[in-house]
């Protein structure tokens, strides 16, 4: 019998480091469903499974990482209905057979009250499909492509402020509203062959192509592409105004890379995933300056709780949270609001559809804005935009809460 990977959350007085200690547990301990109605002083068991191994595995981390300063942090003051949080993870290794089968054994051998989602679209949907059947409420942090919300959970909400297809929605905005003088009219793609990293990507280029901007070149490669030269040389030929990249990291890197090589300058570059990476300029040189991401959060973003999530956060680990951690750290808040104002939080199915029914009625104050959801689970908002200036990635989309003006056209790579 495997062993289930089990993360206690102390509790401890508000004053104190926050701490989490872990220890190995058998998959029969926790809660059951039949085991009777659960005392003032039993904890909250919330299960997990994460991509701890294979291709996920560095988001996933930084999800865990998240949801630990989450549970610490709430355990800290006072805990959930009185009652102190405990989560039990478990490694599914980017495997999607294996996260349905750790959540079926979340629910039905440890006895989970909740459960909270997976990292990646490839996760997130067979994770989903066993939270419908058990009519749990699934709150994910990080399964943003269209396919998500097309499967007809209707348990499902995802942890951010826009699905995939709209990250750019603001950046769109901007660009069709340029003059026409100053408006690119040429734009090539290049995606890897992701539904996450296509959907950020097509979103930003179909509005764009509605709009009359020719998509010129358009590229899709396979996640284990390494040599960039043959799609570099393709969009340098193109000569494209505006540049859309739909990638993660490495990749991402290697194509910008090949692209300087090759000496194509656009106006404007929009790349997702790799620029938001602390080691991002570090690993293409001093040519990052007008490159765009979209991000689902950064440190300075003024809402009203993220000034407490970062000196939380950064008090336990000596470094502000980064965007994993802030989606894992809001699927928290977004799960405690609904169980704060239903007052239940057990895996009945009368309490589970309670917690279903709110969310689906209400907004959710979080570290990456007001947050409300359309009957499949979408977020109603869009990514904020950053960009390179003076070396640092700054927000400069929505007005409303930049940090400095885009910078358009963008300097020579």
């Amino acid at each position: 019998m495997r062993a289930t990977r089990r993360l206690t959350v102390a509790a401890i007085a508000a004053t104190t480091a926050l701490t989490l200690s872990a220890c190995l547990a058998s998959p029969d301990e926790g809660n059951t469903q039949d085991g009777g109605s659960a005392g003032p002083d039993d904890p909250i068991v919330i299960g997990v499974s994460l991509p701890l191994t294979g291709d996920f595995a560095e988001p996933g981390k930084g999800v865990q990482r998240g949801y630990e300063a989450w549970a610490a942090h709430v355990n800290a003051n006072g805990g959930l209905l009185g009652r102190q949080v405990e989560l039990i993870i478990v490694d599914d290794q980017s495997n999607a057979d294996r996260v349905a089968s750790d959540y079926e054994r979340l629910i039905n051998q440890d006895g989970v009250d909740l459960v909270f989602g997976p990292f990646s679209t490839r996760l997130v949907v067979p994770a989903a499909q066993v939270a419908q059947d058990y009519g749990f409420l699934f709150v994910e942090p990080a399964g943003a492509a269209a396919e998500v919300f097309e499967q007809g959970f209707d348990n499902l909400f995802y942890a951010a402020p826009a699905i995939a297809d709209d990250h750019y929605d603001h950046l769109a905005e901007y660009v069709l509203a340029l003059p026409e003088d100053e408006r690119p009219k040429t734009v090539a793609v290049a995606s890897m062959d992701d539904p996450f990293a296509q959907g950020t990507a097509y979103g930003l280029r179909d509005k764009l192509a509605d709009a009359g901007i020719e998509v010129v070149e358009d590229e899709v490669y396979p996640p284990n592409t390494t040599d960039f030269s043959g799609i570099a040389a393709k969009i340098a030929d193109s000569d494209a105004d505006l540049l859309i990249v739909g990638s993660q990291y490495q990749d991402g890197v290697n194509l910008v890379v090949a692209l300087q090589q090759q000496g194509y300058q656009p106006d404007m570059a929009a790349i997702s995933g790799a620029p938001t990476n602390a080691e991002f300029p570090a690993a293409i040189g001093d040519k990052t300056e007008g490159i765009l991401a979209p991000t689902g959060y950064t440190p300075t973003a003024p809402y009203p709780s993220n000034e407490e999530f970062v000196e939380a956060y950064t008090a336990e680990h000596g470094t502000p949270p980064a965007e994993d951690e802030a989606n894992a750290w809001t699927t928290g808040q977004v799960v405690a609001a609904a169980v704060e104002a239903v007052g239940c939080a057990d895996p009945s199915p009368e309490c589970q559809q309670q917690l279903v029914d709110w969310l689906h009625e209400n907004e959710v104050e979080t570290v990456v804005g007001t947050l409300s959801w359309d009957a499949q689970g979408r977020p109603q908002s869009a990514h904020l935009i950053q960009q390179y200036v003076d070396g640092e990635i700054t927000i400069v989309l929505p007005e409303d809460v930049k940090e400095a003006d885009i910078i358009h056209p963008k300097p020579e790579w």
